[in-house]
């Protein structure tokens, strides 16, 4: 067992070193918009302002200033001057992708083009506030999931509303889901019980622990249900479909016949054959969790991981959305390991042929 989570581990690291890699190198081939971006007078050396000597000699400040002053990575192709074509030749470990790759050993994803800060304390930041939003809208929505199709597998009488009810939820994308719930419980016009935006100012000093952390959740409510709803039915439904092909097998028959109610042969027997095909989907939830926190905190104004993903991405600030990549990939690739080790304790066969 353990050799066999070492393994998944490498190649989980290797997979998330070489996604990184690849945005790394086709970021650099629009460096030139980066830098214009990046200049402190950008807009003034667009509209042509100064002499072409300052503006050269801008361009190379800032330059060195971002460490695109060397070359891009370990081999490149040298164009003399007045020459048709280049040479290939070595460039040794003075390159961006070693600076890059070194500084990513040591837990440092480089500088923001945008606002010349390290790329490692903005998404500190972004984290404090996407990590609360998607862990609490997973862990809700597999709780409630979980909690559902065991009802809804029990055949109550508010079966075919509450399945209708999910088929058209699930059906509506995100920002729609986002946007009603602002309309109907944070509009003065209908409910005002929750704010619409404002968490990144909620902090108050004058208030104890205790009633920031209220604050905090009274903020947070509208973002979590939004994610939360989105990501339920999909999970509710493949685990009711589930539960009732496993209720309808020769050992559930068998226990019912032995007198135990519906609901122990749902929870003691058929339940935990029916979690297999939903693990599957608990590998995905954390990801579109993730991506669905870029539309949540655009909509509510939330200051998390994936507004500033979505602002690094139209500045071009490619060492922020390098970080965003690393992060992102290795919550994926950590979620599909995760999900095989939630295989090995599930089905014991799984185990012993492993």
């Amino acid at each position: 067992m353990a050799r066999l989570l070492f393994w998944r581990l490498l190649r989980t690291a290797l997979a998330v070193w070489a996604l990184a890699s690849g945005v790394f190198l086709l970021s650099r081939h629009d460096v030139n918009t980066a830098l214009q971006l990046a200049q402190p007078e950008a807009a003034d050396l667009r509209t042509g302002a100064g002499t072409p000597a300052a503006r050269q000699a801008q361009e190379w400040a800032t330059r060195r200033r971002l460490g695109l002053d060397v070359p891009l990575f370990y081999v490149g192709r040298h164009v003399p001057a007045h020459a048709v074509e280049g040479q290939w030749h070595w460039n040794g470990t003075n390159n961006q992708y070693h600076q890059w790759l070194r500084g990513v050993a040591h837990g440092q994803f480089g500088t923001s083009f945008r606002t010349g800060e390290a790329v490692t304390a903005r998404l500190g930041r972004a984290l404090l506030f996407t990590v609360p939003l998607t862990g609490s809208a997973a862990l809700l929505a597999a709780v409630l999931a979980l909690w559902l199709a065991q009802r809804l597998a029990a055949r109550p009488a508010w079966l075919g509303p509450v399945r209708g009810a999910l088929v058209g939820v699930h059906a509506l994308p995100l920002f729609v889901i986002a946007l009603v719930l602002l309309l109907l419980f944070a509009n003065p016009a209908v409910l005002a019980w929750f704010p619409a935006y404002g968490l990144d100012q909620s902090t108050d000093a004058d208030l104890d622990v205790g009633s920031q952390l209220a604050d905090y959740l009274w903020h947070l409510a509208l973002p979590v249900a939004a994610l939360t709803l989105s990501a339920l039915p999909g999970l509710t439904l493949q685990l009711e479909a589930s539960l009732a092909h496993e209720l309808g097998s020769g050992y559930a028959t068998t226990a019912r016949a032995k007198g135990l109610a519906g609901r122990a042969v749902i929870r003691h027997h058929a339940l935990r054959n029916a979690l297999l095909p939903s693990l599957a989907q608990l590998a995905e939830l954390l990801p579109a969790l993730v991506a669905g926190a870029v539309v949540v905190e655009v909509a509510f104004a939330l200051p998390g991981m994936g507004r500033l993903l979505a602002e690094a991405a139209a500045a071009r600030d490619y060492p922020v959305l390098m970080g965003g990549v690393l992060l992102t990939g290795a919550a994926r690739l950590l979620s599909l390991l995760l999900t095989d080790m939630l295989y090995f304790w599930v089905d014991p066969r799984i185990r012993w042929q492993s």
